[in-house]
């Protein structure tokens, strides 16, 4: 039970070391101090923290300060900075009993989903929309973008939703909006007119990138706009099982050329785990020095890549996460679609994207830094540098499990947890799915 009181101590919590935020002292000198456990050596600090008015003020050794303030006994429970979900599509998101995907392939999702588009009026998109932040608030995501499908007048319904979600949830969740177009479509004065629109609500310049013949002016289209307009940039690229599929590399090394390094973030990439070595090895170089972030969709890519009709998938459709991150390149995990045509699941549960990706994509033996990929990472490459992490001066937005280890935590749903927003506790109750009984009956 947390104290009711604005000033208080979390005693004997397990933070993931790589979660503390050490760009501030540690109260009784540093994180020397601090003693890891024996639960899994290396991977959790125990700790007392102490919370005032909505801020971490004190983090300490778990014992080790005597104190009359309230306190709650975590007993050994882990804790994570609320979570940061980089990579989502709230405009898609659980049209699934309206439109269903009949086969679960790819391109069954582009058919089904484009001719859902015709129910996309603002209402639709609101109540829709809305239901996914229900879920991320609840869940415990402090940070949200969301890519936006914006082609032609659905641009301006789909922006003036966002906007108004934006300002609604403004003292609950950070949200951004990505533009989602095909690339081709900065080429035509509509994809201008599109840079102009994601400039006035401060989004980000987004598209779809496919080989084709005139994938590189393409690319080069895109980052021009989004210099002349101060505009980051997050490509979905080589979503595919096609080893001749190389639009991460015409990416970077547009970066490299445009010198907008550090302004990039690719998702998915997952032909590059189809490559040779050699072939992979230069475009992660290329990636690394272009100073791209990539996020992967574990869950979605595990849905849709290499299905077919009675045949098993003869792999996970993710890119090479440990490679990268070995070589230095920021790597993020995120929920992308949830409940439509392009993965029939998902509730927008940051600890779910974490728990099933380690299974998926063997991010254990050790954790390492891994916890950071779904908090602190995505945190960075959304410009959120107080978002993500844990650390003295920082708000008090955690979530807390009851599990002491990430052998429990990676075990169970953890739907007992505790979120904290500003040291408070939350509701964490989940929308109703019959709350869209109505939208998802039209025809």
């Amino acid at each position: 039970m947390i104290p009711a009181s604005d000033r208080y101590w979390l005693r004997n919590a397990h933070i993931p070391q790589p979660l503390l935020d050490q760009s501030q002292p540690i109260l009784a000198g540093s994180t020397q101090n601090l003693q890891f456990t024996n639960l899994e050596p290396s991977d959790f600090l125990q700790v007392d923290l102490k919370i005032d008015n909505g801020t971490i003020t004190a983090i300490a050794p778990a014992g080790q300060v005597i104190d009359d303030s309230p306190s709650a006994d975590l007993q050994n429970g882990i804790v994570f900075p609320c979570f940061v979900d980089l990579h989502t599509h709230l405009d898609k998101g659980h049209v699934w009993e309206r439109a269903p995907n009949p086969d679960g392939t790819f391109n069954s999702a582009i058919t089904t989903i484009q001719t859902d588009t015709r129910h996309w009026d603002a209402d639709d998109l609101y109540r829709r929309m809305s239901f996914g932040l229900k879920c991320s608030y609840a869940y415990g995501s402090k940070a949200v973008r969301t890519h936006i499908d914006a082609s032609g007048e659905q641009a301006a319904i789909s922006l003036d939703v966002f906007k108004t979600l934006q300002a609604e949830w403004s003292e609950r969740l950070l949200l951004q909006a990505a533009s989602l177009v095909p690339l081709e479509y900065y080429l035509t004065p509509a994809g201008e007119q599109l840079a102009d629109q994601i400039a006035a609500v401060g989004g980000i310049l987004g598209g779809v990138a496919y080989m084709n013949d005139a994938i590189a002016q393409q690319v080069d289209r895109a980052f021009t706009l989004a210099k002349e307009r101060n505009l980051a940039l997050d490509f979905h690229a080589d979503e595919t099982d096609d080893p001749n599929s190389a639009t991460l590399r015409v990416i970077a090394e547009t970066a490299i050329r445009h010198q907008y390094q550090g302004r990039v973030v690719c998702g998915h990439c997952c032909s590059l785990a189809v490559q040779s070595d050699e072939i992979a090895a230069t475009t992660i170089a290329l990636v690394k020095q272009a100073g791209i972030g990539i996020v992967s969709l574990p869950m979605c890519n595990l849905y849709l890549q290499d299905r077919q009709v009675r045949r098993t998938p003869r792999w996970r459709g993710v890119t090479l996460l440990h490679e990268l991150q070995q070589a230095g390149v920021p790597v993020a995990i995120a929920s992308d679609n949830c409940r439509d045509p392009f993965h029939s699941f998902g509730d927008h549960d940051g600890l779910q994207v974490f728990s099933l990706s380690v299974k998926i994509a063997h991010l254990d033996r050790p954790y390492g830094t891994w916890c950071r990929s779904i908090t602190t990472t995505p945190a960075d490459l959304m410009g959120l540098p107080t978002v993500g992490r844990i650390g003295i001066g920082l708000p008090a937005d955690l979530v807390l499990f009851k599990a002491r280890r990430y052998s429990e935590l990676l075990s169970r749903s953890q739907h007992n947890r505790t979120v904290l927003r500003a040291g408070k506790a939350i509701d964490t109750t989940l929308p109703d799915y019959a709350e869209l009984d109505d939208v998802l009956t039209k025809t």
